[in-house]
């Protein structure tokens, strides 16, 4: 059930529609041929109650020297006819009702008040020879009729007006299943125009707007620009393009809402804390002149990294496909001119759409504190099933596992010191893992074993690359 469910819409509904016409099929083969069969027997069973009584008035009107001559010209593979002090159907196992017996009781007109016994049974695969016929013609019989199917026999005892009984014995077959090429045929043109018709349903009214607004979303959760969708399709799937429409206008009102706010604080910020370095530039002692100072600094500092988380949340820059060793190999070689030791293996032709700047900026963030806390930071870049995945390991002194996740928050800061030097703002980690997270990957961090921290950060893949965008 779970790999059904895996499977696609459009290949679920052909399966469904394949799956129906088959058993529709079937149901209807076998119900025809029930009726065929039916109506066969039927058939020949009103055949030979018809025979029968002809035989009885020829013989109870010929004279006796033509009885056997009447009989032999009556006899035929499918029935055989004799005449005997005694019937073949006895008593205990007759059934003297049935639509043959009223046959042959109204053929025989004024002279049907008389006995007739009648015995019906299924008898096992294959077709006997009936007493009485040739075997040759019996073999011919057998071949026509396909003798390896079950078949039915019918016995009658019709009392003669001599005394004696005419005895009648016929077998024949159920009909064999039949699938002429023209059911056949019929069958796979009933199936081709009702898929074909499925399958432009799917794909132009179902489908086709599910699809789309997949995308829609997908892009909508890295941070691009979605335009407004146009609603198609059902009206169910027009009423979820809709509240698609007005949770993306939504999301987007709230998130610039929130970044003007962020941003405007941090620049109303500035102007009195120029004004608090200034008062304290004047400040006589020495070393209250310093603390002042340094504080002041440090929060400038962080209203400096507020202004560039929020400008990091507007995501105003656009996204372009690259192919990420080559990427990785430019920013490492510009972190390498600056004397930071930074060594990269990566794997070609992994291609990614990004906002290079963003993700330049949450990379360097991210082995920035690398080299700050291990001395040196080692890049690697690798394929992950359908994502590309970009780690970075230190030989630092790691993270307390209670504060892997915590980290991540904005203004927390394992370094106790305080130093701007040391410590920064606390806002590294947290302006990437939101660029990270809206390129729609994800970055963990984890301790190593033999000592230091590795973050691994994974990006989404694009299959075909297109043409590369600088």
């Amino acid at each position: 059930m779970r790999r059904l469910a895996a499977i696609s819409l459009r290949t679920q509904l052909v399966i469904l529609i394949l799956g129906a016409l088959v058993v529709a099929q079937i149901v209807s083969l076998f119900l025809f041929v029930d009726e065929r069969s039916l109506a066969v027997r039927a058939a020949l069973g009103m055949e030979a109650a018809g025979r029968a009584a002809n035989v009885v008035r020829l013989i109870e009107e010929a004279p006796p020297s033509l009885h056997a001559s009447i009989l032999r010209a009556a006899d035929s593979p499918l029935v055989r006819f004799d005449v005997g002090p005694m019937p073949n159907v006895q008593v205990h196992d007759h059934n003297t009702s049935g639509p043959v017996v009223e046959r042959i009781r109204g053929l025989l007109g004024a002279a049907g008040d008389r006995e007739i016994r009648l015995d019906l049974r299924e008898i096992e695969a294959g077709f006997p020879a009936i007493a009485g016929v040739p075997d040759g013609m019996a073999r011919m019989h057998s071949r026509m009729m396909h003798g390896r199917m079950s078949a039915i026999e019918m016995n009658l005892s019709i009392a003669l007006g001599s005394g004696e009984w005419l005895n009648v014995g016929t077998r024949f077959q159920r009909p064999p299943l039949q699938w002429p090429w023209l059911t056949a045929l019929s069958f796979g043109l009933t199936a081709a125009l009702i898929l074909a018709a499925a399958l432009w349903f799917m794909l132009s009214r179902l489908t086709g707007p599910l699809s789309r607004l997949a995308g829609a979303a997908d892009r909508l959760g890295r941070g691009e620009h979605v335009a407004e969708l146009a609603p198609a399709g059902p009206s169910e799937v027009q009423e979820l393009t809709e509240a698609f429409n007005q949770m993306q206008a939504r999301l987007t009102r709230f998130v610039s809402d929130r970044t003007r706010l962020l941003g405007g604080l941090g620049h109303d910020l500035r102007s009195p804390l120029t004004a608090m370095r200034v008062r304290a530039e004047m400040v006589e002692d020495q070393e209250t002149r310093e603390r002042l100072i340094a504080t002041i600094g440090e929060m400038q500092q962080m209203v400096d990294e507020t202004l560039a988380f929020a400008r990091g949340m507007a995501n105003a820059e656009a996204y372009e496909t690259h192919e990420l060793s080559a990427f990785l190999r430019d920013l490492c070689s510009d972190l390498a001119e600056t004397g930071q030791d930074v060594e990269l293996s990566a794997e070609p032709d992994l291609w990614a759409r990004l906002r290079p700047t963003a993700l330049r900026r949450a990379l360097r963030n991210i082995i920035d504190n690398a080299v700050r806390y291990g001395g040196s930071a080692r890049v690697s870049l690798a394929l992950s099933g359908d994502n590309a995945e970009i780690t970075v390991a230190d030989d630092g002194p790691g993270i307390p596992q209670e504060d892997v996740e915590r980290v991540f928050d904005p203004f927390v800061r394992i370094e106790t010191s305080r130093s701007r030097e040391t410590g920064g703002a606390g806002l590294g980690l947290a302006i990437a893992r939101t660029i990270i997270q809206g390129h729609g990957g994800n970055i963990e961090l984890a301790n190593r074993p033999e000592g230091g921290l590795t973050a691994a950060i994974s990006l989404p893949l694009v299959s075909d690359p297109g043409p590369t965008e600088a």
